[in-house]
């Protein structure tokens, strides 16, 4: 085995002991997805999240000792029942502050069986869409300046497959692939590669992913 990936965790889960391993199992790589869901300490209690907006960058700042230069994407909700605007702005700032390589953004909608189904969805639809758009918009802006440091850096690459345009059978065809930080790259390769762990060195930086060159 040559790459293990530490997926993800519960933030109130997540151990010193499982933190120092990403500065001493070389094998595992250096990326994490810590759900934060909220930036605003009365939201996470209203989640029962049981972990406050202290504690969560904490976690970031260990990890970040341990580890320098790992790659954390996380999740977030918007317009959870009873979120303000100064909740909102709260989870702005939590993103400017850790800086994530990307996260997953959700507007919010009652679900079965949970606590928050009993709450008043009381923030209105197009207000959601504001929250989501505005939110979107400053990680994109993050991503980009994060993937665009990487141009002209020779990253390694687990070669995945083909993407969806490029014809079988074709010798020379667009793959694609994953960094040892999660991060998609596209490039042009002999299907053979398919399985492979290759040196690819990034040319373009694009917000979802890398364009990249094999030799």
């Amino acid at each position: 085995i040559k790459r293990i990936r530490f997926l993800t965790s519960h933030p109130k889960d997540l151990t010193d002991e499982i933190i120092r391993c990403f500065g001493e199992v070389e094998k595992l790589c250096e990326q994490i997805h810590l759900p934060a869901q909220s930036g605003s300490n009365r939201i996470l209690r209203a989640m029962n999240r049981k972990y406050t907006r202290e504690d969560y960058l904490k976690l970031i700042k260990k990890l970040r000792i341990v580890r320098p230069d790992i790659a954390i994407t996380s999740d977030f909700i918007v317009g959870f029942p009873g979120e303000t605007e100064e909740d909102f702005r709260e989870t702005l700032s939590l993103v400017e502050e850790v800086k994530f390589d990307n996260f997953f953004s959700f507007k919010y909608s009652p679900r079965p069986k949970t606590s928050a189904e009993k709450l008043p969805d009381d923030v209105p639809p197009e207000e959601k869409a504001r929250r989501i758009v505005l939110l979107q918009e400053i990680q994109k802006r993050i991503t980009l300046e994060i993937n665009s440091s990487l141009i002209g850096k020779i990253e390694e690459v687990l070669v995945e497959g083909m993407s969806k345009n490029t014809k079988k059978g074709k010798v020379v065809c667009q793959l694609f692939g994953r960094t040892r930080k999660n991060k998609i790259v596209n490039f042009s390769g002999d299907e053979k590669l398919i399985g492979n762990l290759i040196n690819v060195r990034i040319k373009e930086a694009l917000a979802n992913d890398l364009i990249g060159e094999y030799n």
